[in-house]
């Protein structure tokens, strides 16, 4: 069953994610399209090039998120080099590590550039990120041609480094082009959870299912803690978390699988392994959840039987990708079993309740033509 994918940002609580991910393969769903906003590029892209969802499973739970905290000579400075740098580089922390991280992963995969995961130049990945600069919102790789730079020459892992770049936190992703600096930082700060990026006018011929993630954080107490770093956790958490949540309409709720991350913060990345498998079982039971409430006919009937708008941003053109071959559908390895075992349990006295909806969309992409080439500034 063929199944378009959006996968919103929320840094390590996007552990998340690949729970659900780990359910709809089991229940057969390949993904055509592909898209996610910061920890959500980083889950979409590693799907992308061909990881499947035990795998995706398999390196969350193995992975050292500390390393996320990496930072630059400057910022190793003790006492005052994190400060100077959130002056000079705009960012505390490096955001070097991601990047990477991911090269690696997509190296042992033949897949780096957008070009080996595009057919006809039409990328099945779309990664969103803020250009503060332009005050744009960027659908990558096709907004890249906006900068000189050819979108299907354009690193993968450059254009997620782009999106997780965390405002304060990271620092940005700079484009050098025509005597202009563009900051590129997270796409969570203009569109954490890009539902609408595979509409299309017409009905679509299978859904698209948003995987969304729903923090305790959202109801706490503020925390009112002076410390800088507190402070721009504090407002990571406020421009990310809150950013769509009241926009999100009843055609897109019901495609969307709601999913609960407890009182785990975007920036803790001290998480416990308890923690992470709280997470992953979080994920997977909201999908189970949903799908037992889902059904295509019923929301074609009710949502999509007329023609509708697109419901993206006026200035986005988004343009159907049916014609996306299906020989690039990311498929689960059938000798990879269920996702649920070897997940202990914790002792955590959370109560994991699974919030469900239905949901499905459309499918989409866009290509433009590459123009003279830009400078890249990590």
């Amino acid at each position: 069953m063929k199944v378009d994918l959006v996968c919103e940002g929320g840094g390590v609580k996007g552990i998340a994610l690949v729970g659900s991910i780990c359910y709809l393969e089991e229940q057969g769903y390949t993904f055509e399209n592909i898209a996610g906003t910061s920890a959500g590029a980083i889950v979409a892209s590693l799907l992308a090039v061909g990881y499947s969802a035990k795998e995706l499973k398999d390196i969350l739970f193995n992975l050292d998120y500390k390393n996320f905290n990496d930072k630059n000579l400057l910022q190793s400075i003790p006492l005052i080099g994190q400060p100077i740098s959130l002056l000079i580089n705009k960012g505390i922390y490096a955001g070097e590590y991601v990047e990477t991280f991911l090269t690696e992963k997509f190296k042992a995969k033949g897949k780096t550039k957008f070009k080996d995961i595009s057919v006809n130049g039409v990328s099945r990945l779309k990664v969103i990120a803020s250009d503060i600069t332009n005050k744009d919102l960027l659908i990558l790789p096709d907004d890249l041609a906006k900068y000189g730079l050819d979108p299907m020459e354009f690193d993968i892992a450059t254009a997620v480094r782009m999106s997780m770049s965390i405002p304060l936190y990271y620092n940005p992703v700079i484009i050098e082009y025509k005597n202009i600096s563009s900051y590129i930082v997270d796409g969570g700060l203009l569109s954490n959870f890009p539902i609408w990026i595979f509409d299309t006018m017409k009905i679509p011929d299978w859904p698209t299912f948003g995987l969304r993630l729903v923090s305790d954080n959202d109801y706490a107490i503020p925390n009112s803690s002076p410390n800088i770093i507190s402070y721009i956790t504090n407002i990571v958490d406020t421009a990310i978390s809150k950013n769509e949540t009241v926009y999100l309409t009843d055609k897109n709720s019901v495609r969307t699988i709601d999913i609960p991350t407890f009182n785990i913060k975007t920036t803790d990345f001290n998480i416990s392994k308890a923690d992470t498998t709280l997470l992953f079982k979080s994920g997977y039971n909201s999908a189970k959840k949903f799908l037992n409430g889902w059904n295509f006919e019923n929301y074609i009937e009710k949502y999509r039987k007329e023609p509708c708008e697109e419901s993206g941003f006026e200035d986005k053109e988004i343009h159907n990708s049916k014609n996306i071959s299906s020989e690039n559908t990311v498929t689960m390895d059938s000798e990879n079993s269920s996702c649920e075992e070897n997940i202990t349990s914790n002792d955590n006295n959370y109560n994991i309740e699974d919030i469900s909806t239905e949901e499905v969309t459309d499918n989409s992409s866009s290509t433009e033509t590459s123009v003279p080439e830009a400078v890249i500034i990590p």
